[in-house]
């Protein structure tokens, strides 16, 4: 179930998607949920990123430190943080992002500061004004910084991404 939101604009063709999932028990919402965005950017399946909460304002994702996804040393791949990160940031995006135009990752900045210990999450936030901008207007960019914190509650990488969007081009031409 999405969240309920304080920007009043029609819901976009993902926050309908995602809407389906109301009539799930809430116990197996995320499971459900997780399933259906694996689906939808087959990526975030192969490393098995969890889906822990999606709204207009701020979308959570999870990575559990997993064989598949460890380095050389048995922590989280700097590569599965960057795809932690830029899963939170596209989605909490791809949220506000009318149905008329595509988002579109633009430029991403990474400083690993500190060993991560265990699974990883990642909280991306847009701003009322940030959210208005999208619906405002059919093409912009938006800074979207995310937290990545580890079982212990560090922040082992700092990212920003930047993200913009286009018209789809599937949009009817008037005359």
């Amino acid at each position: 179930m999405v969240e309920p939101n304080t920007v009043k604009h029609p819901p976009n063709r993902l926050e309908r998607q995602l809407d389906r999932l109301s009539d799930v028990p809430v116990f197996a919402r995320t499971w459900f949920r997780s399933v259906v965005m694996r689906r939808a950017v087959p990526f975030t399946g192969t490393a098995d990123i969890n889906f822990l909460q999606m709204s207009r304002e701020r979308v959570e994702v999870g990575l559990k430190n997993e064989k598949k996804v460890q380095n050389h040393i048995g922590g989280i791949h700097a590569s599965a943080m960057n795809l932690l990160a830029e899963t939170a940031t596209g989605m909490v995006v791809g949220m506000n992002v009318r149905d008329d135009c595509i988002p579109l990752a633009k430029e991403l900045k990474m400083a690993f500061r500190k060993r991560a210990t265990g699974a990883l999450r990642a909280v991306a936030i847009l701003t009322p004004e940030q959210q208005a901008l999208m619906q405002a207007s059919d093409k912009g960019e938006v800074n979207v910084r995310v937290e990545v914190t580890d079982e212990t509650g560090i922040e082992p990488v700092e990212c920003e991404f930047v993200w913009a969007w286009v018209p789809s081009g599937l949009r009817k031409q008037v005359p």
